[in-house]
């Protein structure tokens, strides 16, 4: 209810006739929102602060401006009601102590609605909050709730996704697009969706304007040599949307369409309808309000039915957010948690450790780059009862996948700033030649190792995740860093999709793997023991000897034997994988555990064999029998498959002989056994 006693209602003339009503609000949400023939302003300032609202024409000038009496406070809040105002017609801004600020909590920010405007100039590229209608039919819709062993994420950028030719004119840079592309998505295995930045933000890259102090002012004269700078257009932009925003208003300039807020929400429906999540990524730097973190959190679940959220930023309240009940069923992402939280037993984990601990140990062994087979280990059989991790070996922060395996350095020059950002500590190689190459033996090297770099992401205990493009062998031409590069070299670019068509082919068939094979992901972690009474330990290493390995010093061979009954994939029976690593030039051996009865070796996929040359089918020959087996490339991962010989007989079973298999230089061989 309104408080309104004690509080005179002022009438404020305007210059189109009409007289606004002026009482005190009713200080419950924050923001401009429709109410009884007017709308409430509820925002933060101290009482003794001299505050007004500022109501703009469409032509951007200021209409008016309502004075917010000093009564109208509880706490740090002040709130007012505007009678006679329409919200759908609303542009505004507050005016605090002579500040002009944008509402925080604004559903819509009107003057971007078109991205890298440059009729902005004119108005010094200033914004305005506007209203946003929440009605929104839903239907039957409900969140997916994706357990964390089905898991398969895949991140993008609206704009980086959808600008390139391969997609049609009017929808390039949209939600519309994007949502065009979930087939696409559902068949290469994708299970979950990690927007970058979709809220608003200043894509324009603006330069700090010099404050006077307020003792000197200018006066402007013709003779005068120094001038103030005039209001221009910026060269750079900002193509991710890591900046201070407006984090309740959906970003005008991705809609295809007048309404952003509709067209976000439609994404969101589709995703849902293919049985897909969709993760927002907010970034908050340290000055913003932790409460406000939480409102709009809280508000993103609420109204947009969003499932998850990636946050970055600093100061964050990350443990309240995890612990707060509008949040319980949203899956949170962070680079940490507090251990109190990440060990609290829990009915639905929601909790995820994402960072770059997973990449650094596994590009150093694909790149011979000091890598350890102990890093290397751990981080394969990194798991945890009550929260997960994603895994990841490229996204926007550094080299693009491909890129990984063709640039030793990086190459930042276009981004203005003299090649100084981005990280200098990557991590790749160029097998020979700088960046791009005509030598058909590099090429190979190079595409098989990124087979090599899919696959053991995917035999990985923790989430995968993938970075827009990586599927379809993108390159950013040695840029680790493309945050202003809206253009072919930050955009996906689909008119390369059929050259690697066998590679988009061969991470399909990888998650398709994953999936199959839940012991490949389980819930609990590995206990190196045997924990379900099996006969055989759920996790053991192996080396030139069965059962005896040594992961220390230069060693860069390993078998990984996995044991264990499969939870969720409604079989009977024990299940065993074998992953064999040899991360040396040169070829090693690696011994076989003996198997239960009559059981044997069957080779299922192979990254060790030839990578297809091109304009040919590509490199998979799907077996008959086994659903999501393929012969593949790479330095070498082999999944095996081991089966009693009767099921079986039909297949053709590997040549390696009792118990030890010879494993090419570089190569990742994986089987399982049932």
């Amino acid at each position: 209810m309104r408080r309104d006693a004690g509080v005179q209602a002022a009438k404020t003339k305007v210059e189109d006739g009409m007289a606004y009503t002026i009482k005190e609000g009713d200080y419950r949400q924050y923001g401009a929102s429709a109410a009884g023939g007017g709308v409430v302003f509820t925002f933060e300032a101290e009482k003794e602060e001299d505050c007004s609202i500022l109501l703009y024409g469409k032509d951007g000038g200021i209409r008016q401006e309502l004075k917010v009496p000093e009564s109208c406070c509880r706490g740090a809040i002040r709130s007012v009601f505007v009678a006679g105002l329409k919200a759908e017609s609303l542009r505004y801004n507050y005016k605090i102590s002579g500040t002009v600020v944008t509402d925080p909590y604004a559903k819509r920010i009107i003057g971007r609605e078109r991205w890298r405007d440059a009729g902005r100039v004119k108005n010094e590229f200033r914004v305005c909050g506007g209203y946003s209608d929440d009605t929104f039919s839903w239907g039957t819709d409900v969140h997916p709730e994706i357990p964390r062993h089905e898991m398969f994420l895949y991140k993008l950028n609206i704009r980086g996704f959808s600008m390139d030719a391969g997609i049609p004119a009017k929808e390039r840079g949209t939600f519309a697009a994007v949502r065009d592309k979930i087939p696409y998505l559902k068949e290469l295995g994708v299970t979950t969706v990690e927007f970058m930045p979709v809220y608003e933000f200043e894509e324009l890259i603006l330069k700090e304007k010099a404050v006077l102090p307020e003792y000197i002012s200018w006066q402007v004269r013709k003779e005068d040599q120094i001038k103030p700078e005039a209001c221009a257009m910026p060269e750079r932009v900002n193509l991710w949307g890591y900046a201070p925003a407006n984090y309740f208003a959906v970003k005008a300039s991705y809609a295809k369409g007048q309404d952003a807020a509709v067209e976000w929400k439609k994404l969101i429906r589709a995703l849902h309808e293919n049985h897909m999540e969709c993760v927002m990524e907010m970034y908050f730097p340290e000055n913003v309000n932790q409460n406000l973190i939480l409102d709009a959190l809280r508000y993103w679940v609420r109204e947009y039915h969003v499932d998850g959220f990636h946050l970055l930023g600093e100061n964050l309240p990350v443990t309240q957010i995890a612990q707060d009940a509008w949040l319980r069923r949203t899956k949170i992402f962070c680079a940490g948690f507090e251990n109190a939280v990440l060990w609290h037993p829990c009915r639905y984990p929601h909790l995820y450790v994402y960072n770059d601990e997973y990449l650094y140990p596994v590009r150093a062994l694909l790149n011979h780059k000091n890598g350890g087979m102990d890093a290397f280990a751990c981080q394969q059989r990194k798991q945890h009862q009550y929260h997960g991790f994603v895994n990841y070996i490229s996204d926007n922060n550094g080299f693009s996948l491909r890129d990984l395996f063709c640039y030793e350095q990086k190459h930042n020059e276009d981004n203005g700033e003299e090649n100084r950002d981005g990280s200098d500590w990557n991590l790749s190689a160029n097998y020979g030649v700088e960046g791009r190459s005509r030598k058909q033996r590099i090429v190979r090297i190079r595409e098989r190792q990124m087979c090599n770099a899919v696959a053991v992401l995917f035999l990985a205990q923790g989430v995968p995740l993938l970075y827009e493009g990586d599927e379809t062998g993108d390159s950013q031409e040695g840029n680790n860093n493309a945050y202003c590069q809206d253009n072919p070299t930050g955009w996906v670019n689909w008119k390369k999709d059929e050259r690697y068509a066998w590679f988009r082919e061969f991470v399909a068939r990888m998650a398709a793997f994953r999936r199959e094979h839940p012991v490949l992901a389980a819930d609990m972690p590995k206990q190196l023991s045997d924990a379900k009474g099996t006969g055989y330990p759920d996790l053991s290493y192996h080396g030139e000897n069965a059962w005896i390995s040594d992961l220390s010093g230069e060693r860069q061979s390993l078998g990984m034997f996995y044991c264990g009954k499969e939870d969720g994939d409604g079989t009977e029976g024990e299940k065993f994988l074998y992953v064999g690593c040899n991360f040396h030039m040169g070829p090693t051996r690696l011994a076989l555990p003996k198997l239960p009865g009559k059981k044997k070796w069957y080779l299922l996929m192979d990254t060790a064999g030839t990578v297809p040359k091109r304009g040919g089918a590509g490199g998979c020959a799907a077996d008959r029998t086994l659903r999501s087996v393929c012969r593949y490339i790479n330095r070498k991962i082999r999944l095996h498959y081991y089966e009693s010989m009767e099921t079986f007989l039909h297949d053709q079973p590997s040549q390696a002989s009792g118990h030890e298999r010879l494993f090419c230089g570089g190569v990742i061989q994986t089987g399982i056994i049932t």
